[in-house]
This record gives C-alpha cells, structure tokens and sequence, in this order.
C-alpha cells in the first residue's frame, strides 16, 4: 500500500461503521427514483474521470489499457442496471394475501411481504478487478441499489486507483444531497483490519472476491460474532472443462486454440480459468494435447498483477508438477522476467488425480491440467471428486450428449454456471447470470455476485399482518402507487 495511505486503526474503522449506521437510517428514506439517479450519478463521475482513471490503474496492475476500459465499462454499466432495476420496482417481491374475517373455523388476517434492507455493508476490493468488483463494483452497486450504505476495504494492490473513483462517488454523494457517510472507503493490510470490520457491531454483512483461505477467514470472523451475519464470499473455483470424444474426434484444432486463449487469457487471472479439463484417453486426446501445446509454446508472458499473485503462481504451479505422475505438456517458451507467468498444461491419469488431493487445489494463473481419464464411469468420478465450482463446461456434440446422459444429469450439482461449447471465461451481466456456486466456490450457493439478482444478498423479507393501509410501504399500499408488479392471492397484478 502507498505510504501515503494511513492503515484504519480498530477504532477509526468501529466509528466508521457507527457513522455507515447512523446513514442508513436516512438513506432508507430516500425514494427510488433519488437512489436510481445517484447510482446514474456514481457512473457518470468515474466516467468523468476519464483516461486518468484508466492509466493510474494500469500502472498498479499491469492490465492493459484495453483491458481496464472494458472493465471499467461493466462496472458503470452495472451501475445503470440497478438504477433501472430499482424504477421497475418488482425487486422487492411484494406479496399480499387479503384477509378473509368470515373464514371458519378462524379468520384469516391481512398478510403483506417484501424485502427490505439488511443495513451496513462491508465490501472487500479484489486485487483482480479493479473496477467491476472493487471500490464501484458490483458488491457495491447491489448494496446501494438494496438500501445499504457501503464501507469499502480498498485492496492495497491498486489502493490509488480505488481512491480515485471513491473521488468520484464522493462527488455523486454531494450532487444528489445524499447522506455523507452512504459510502466511506478504509485502507489497511492487516488481517485484524478485515477481522474490525466484519465483526464491527454494526456490519450487517459481508462481501468478499479473492482467495479461498481469505474468504473463510472473513466467514469465520463472522461466526465468532455475538451476532453472526451473512459473509458472501466468492472464492477459488477451477472451472472443469469436459471434452468429449465426438467433438474431440471432429473439431481437435479448433478446440485446441480456443482453449489455449482461454487459459491464458489475462495471464489467467480470473476466478473463471479453466485449470482443469477432464477427457477419455484416446488418440484424438492426445491429438488434441499436440494442438495445445503448439498454442501454449507462442504464448508471450506478461506481468501479473502484483508480487504476491506472481509468488503464489510459482510455488503453486511448481508444486503441482512435481507431484508423482504429473507430467509437463507444454510451458512458454519465451523466458519470463520479473513477475512475469509462464504459462503451463500439464497431464495427469484419472487415478493419480483421484489419489492427490493436492492436484485439486487452484493455481490462480495461466496453468491448467489434463487429467486422462479411462472411460466415462472414471471420468464422472474425477468431476464428482472435485469441490463445488463457479463453472463446469462441456465442449460436446449433440451426439455426445445423448451418449453422456449420465455426465450429464451430474453437472448441476457441481457448479452454479454449466456452458456448452464456450469458454467459461468471461461472465455476462445479465438477470439470467449466476456468478456462485456450491463451496467453495461461494460461501453461499443460493446466492449470484453478478446481475440484478446480486441485490438479494443484502436484503431480507419482512410480513406486515392487519397494518392500516395508509401506514403500509408503498410497496404494499392497495391503489399501487409505485405500479409494480405484485403477487396478489397468488396472481401476479399490477
């Protein structure tokens, strides 16, 4: 972290939760269309901020200009998503069953529901997305959208990037005469900074994009509370990648640069990289390897996003080839310098994989194993030995679906997102996107990080029984005020 920066003492980060509560009580008396504007606001300014924004963050991060102005577009794009969310209005699930007082033997009352906002949230930067799931991200944008104000732990690595678009919100706060303290951003380094702010008495919940190890950590803070809250922690996944034999058969070199691309696409830096892939052995296997290799030789290494990412790519990856059985593709052949990675494929039979629980574990970078598996019975246990995933694909042909129908029926049990015939990275943001899965791929399955969906993390339900109707939510009301869609004796009206 810059040392211009102070690390948040314990003290300064409990009075800036007592300040993000003191917040809440007046953001929720905000309307919907003064939070829509303010999220359209938040995006207008850290697009203000123009290539300024996009050159401070390339030089913390090594990502390529290219890179970043697309990232940054998906993070103001998520943004104007809530904001439109929020005038549709039907988010808020409201649900009304009318009373029926000459119901025998016992009247039935007057029964309203929708969700309301948890309070308090803390969000963690990650080193990977500067944008899209750091200071603005997507965390943030739900949390608002839902009626929580936000802290941000800004993640050292790009710690003046996430100053600058905590600039632009601050702006956004001002413009739309917003509580001060909706949004307040920390610094810090130390895991009992993270362990304040989960545990702050007035965090209402936690979320967190990174490694496995922090995002446990963060969880299991929260169940030393008094009070345990709700931690959404996206965390490892190595996204199993199944080819099978007919399109194997038809379709190798295609395949093999496709794959090649995807695995070493930003240096492999994504939650999403497909670092395994699971085959039947067979000559069109091993045909396939030969393609991937001549893809993986001209790969350029490029500069990671920072030290400790590079690090933990060595030692992992270099672990990982060492185990017994575990033989080496094919790595660049270009040398590496400085925090350079070299990009790595590595092959491994089903039942030394099976064996090795170390080959299961991620190495967050451009590397990826093949495990060669002996038939499919072999295969779907190899896919069921894995932990749950984000992702889980399936490069295939129709005829290869119908003769894996048991393969099949298993993907969904296994990740929160299954892909035909694509990469898995790369993560659409849409209703429709699930961006979670079984752990520990997210703490929580029930739950996406990415689309509109995102906001039911920090919401929860709550059921107004015989309230007069003039003290109801809006939501709730008879006449409707906000013309949403509502489920009323179980038809939906508006």
């Amino acid at each position: 972290m810059p040392n211009h920066f102070k690390e948040a003492s314990i003290d300064e980060i409990n009075q800036v939760m007592q300040r993000s509560h003191a917040a809440f009580e007046l953001f929720q008396k905000k309307s919907i269309e003064e939070k829509s504007i303010f999220l359209d606001t938040i995006a207008n300014e850290i697009e203000a901020l123009g290539d300024a924004l996009l050159q401070k963050a390339a030089e913390e991060t090594n990502l390529p200009i290219g890179r970043l102005t697309g990232e940054r577009a998906r993070t103001t794009g998520q943004l104007r998503m809530f904001a439109t969310m929020l005038r549709e209005g039907s988010w808020v699930e409201a649900t009304i069953d009318t009373a029926i007082p000459e119901r025998t033997p016992l009247p039935k009352p007057d029964l309203r529901k929708m969700l309301i906002p948890l309070g308090p949230i803390v969000v963690f930067g990650a080193s990977n997305f500067p944008f899209a799931y750091s200071t603005a991200g997507g965390d943030t944008a739900s949390a608002l959208a839902a009626g929580c104000p936000v802290v941000v732990k800004a993640h050292p690595a790009h710690a003046e990037t996430s100053e600058m678009v905590y600039s632009a919100i601050k702006k956004a706060i001002a413009f739309c005469n917003m509580p001060a303290d909706v949004f307040q951003h920390v610094h810090g380094t130390s895991f009992e900074s993270g362990k304040a702010l989960v545990q702050a008495s007035h965090t209402a919940a936690v979320g967190f994009t990174g490694s496995t190890l922090g995002g446990k950590a963060l969880f299991d803070y929260s169940a030393q509370r008094k009070n345990p809250i709700p931690v959404f922690s996206e965390m490892g996944s190595i996204n199993p990648v199944i080819f099978l034999p007919d399109t194997l058969q038809k379709n190798t070199a295609d395949l093999a640069a496709q794959y090649s691309g995807s695995i070493t696409l930003g240096m492999g830096q994504f939650c999403t990289n497909p670092g395994l892939m699971l085959a039947i052995d067979s000559p069109a296997l091993r045909d396939f390897l030969d393609h991937l290799s001549t893809g993986i030789e001209t790969v350029q290494p490029a500069k990671m996003l920072h030290q400790g990412i590079h690090t933990a790519y060595v030692k992992k990856s270099h672990d990982a080839l060492e185990q017994k059985g575990v033989t080496v593709v094919q790595q660049a052949t270009t040398v590496a310098h400085d925090i350079e990675a070299l990009p790595t494929v590595a092959l491994v039979s089903g039942e030394t994989f099976l064996a090795n629980p170390l080959l299961h574990e991620e190495v967050f970078g451009p590397y990826s194993l093949m495990v060669a598996c002996q038939d499919e019975d072999e295969l779907i246990t190899v896919l069921k030995s894995v932990s749950g995933q984000l992702t889980t694909t399936v490069m295939g042909t129709i005829q290869d679906l119908t003769d894996h129908q048991q393969l099949v029926e298993t993907l969904p049990s296994i990740a929160g997102r299954i892909l035909f015939n694509g990469v898995p990275t790369g993560v659409e943001v849409c209703a429709s996107m699930v961006h979670g899965g079984p752990y520990p791929a997210s703490t929580d399955s029930r739950f996406t990080a990415v689309g509109i969906n995102a906001v039911k993390r920090w919401i929860r339900p709550v059921c107004y029984q015989n309230w007069p109707d003039s003290l109801l939510p809006l939501a709730l009301q008879d006449a409707n005020p906000l013309h949403i869609w509502r489920l009323v004796d179980n038809e939906w009206k508006k």
